[in-house]
């Protein structure tokens, strides 16, 4: 028997056939909730002037502060990964968002740090981002976001006892 979550993800992404096994089920649901929430996120960035990237980079160099990162450091600590980082600091220094500095004792590698305009853009985007992740998952108790949180790590990490 058809569990009613799994008849509802194929009437959404309108699929007359049944999916492979629960895997199959569960990774097409990961990616739609997932494409979800980029959506609604990139409605919250977007008036701002950046993207979910450059946010991400600008929320990543203000955690930072005064002394920035080098540019493999933002890349290893972005959310979603992209082999696009230079080109995305490359925007953000367009926009002067970001300001970019060669390391004195090591030319080869370049430090970003966040301007004032960048800061500017995080903070103010602190609150609403808050209110739209309890929005987000308003259909689920602090217990059950515990139980995403434990279950996505062991998917993430299968390998590792709990």
């Amino acid at each position: 028997m058809e569990r009613p979550s799994v008849r509802r993800l194929r009437e959404e992404i309108q699929q007359t056939k049944p999916f492979h096994d629960r895997a199959h089920a569960a990774g097409i649901a990961l990616v739609r909730t997932a494409d979800e929430g980029r959506r609604t996120f990139e409605s919250l960035v977007t008036p701002h002037g950046v993207s979910i990237e450059q946010y991400n980079v600008l929320r990543i160099l203000r955690g930072a502060g005064d002394k920035g990162l080098p540019t493999l450091e933002i890349a290893a600590r972005l959310l979603e990964k992209n082999p696009g980082i230079t080109r995305l600091i490359d925007k953000l220094e367009a926009k002067e968002l970001v300001s970019r500095a060669r390391c004195e004792t090591d030319r080869r590698q370049v430090f970003c740090t966040i301007t004032p305009a960048g800061a500017a853009i995080v903070n103010a985007l602190d609150e609403p981002s808050r209110r739209q992740n309890q929005q987000f998952f308003r259909g689920l108790t602090a217990a059950q976001i515990d139980t995403l949180l434990d279950l996505l790590d062991r998917v993430r990490y299968p390998d590792e006892k709990p």
